[in-house]
């Protein structure tokens, strides 16, 4: 039976992309196979759990959806075994993740939004990195990074592509997401479906 490496467990809304406002319970794995400088996630292990206790946390709380986040997910040994016992429980679940490497168990999730970090551009040149999920969303780093946002698309088949401010020190930096974004539309002005921005709402109303 699998140990899986957790952060915590909690309900909170969906902040970002097209699911913003859906209620969910969050399991928020523990350790990264990145690490970003500005990242602002905490990831240090608090818990191990099997899946069956993972489970009766999370039926601790109403949501009948569940996100898989991290930290990584996808560094986690046996992550399927934790996806089908969530699903046989009922539960609607998704999948965030850097996209660095695709899940083994892809096809169990019912939504994947991947979030490619410009840092690490290497990373995502082979054949291990995701190549197809429900929403692509990246952080605006830099107005600069242009490259890498068509990159991704390229390589990423997607339903909705999201720009999304980076924060600093509690400020949310808008005006360099919008920067980048207006960059991608004047270069695509016509890619389907369009860039659009993705505000973290968890984030401007002060929910986790």
């Amino acid at each position: 039976m699998a140990t899986f490496h957790l952060h915590t467990i909690f309900s909170s809304l969906q902040g970002e992309g097209r699911n913003v406002g859906r209620p969910a319970t969050f399991v928020r794995f523990s350790g990264c196979n990145l690490a970003c400088k500005w990242c602002d996630t905490h990831k240090d292990e608090r818990m191990s759990c099997t899946a069956e206790q993972i489970l009766e946390k999370v039926r601790e709380h109403t949501n009948k959806s569940v996100i898989i986040t991290g930290g990584e997910p996808t560094i986690q040994r046996d992550l399927g075994e934790l996806v089908s016992t969530l699903k046989d429980a009922g539960y609607w679940v998704a999948l965030e993740t850097n996209g660095v490497r695709a899940p083994s168990c892809a096809e169990l999730f019912d939504y994947i939004a991947v979030s490619p970090k410009p840092d690490y551009f290497s990373r995502y040149m082979d054949n291990l990195m995701i190549r197809e999920a429900n929403e692509v969303r990246i952080v605006a780093t830099s107005d600069e990074i242009v490259g890498f946002c068509r990159s991704m698309r390229a390589r990423i088949k997607a339903t909705d592509y999201y720009i999304s401010p980076l924060e600093t020190e509690g400020r949310m930096h808008y005006r360099r997401a919008l920067n980048l974004l207006m960059k991608l539309k004047k270069g695509m002005p016509d890619a389907m479906p369009p860039w659009s921005l993705s505000i973290q709402m968890h984030k401007v109303i002060g929910i986790r």
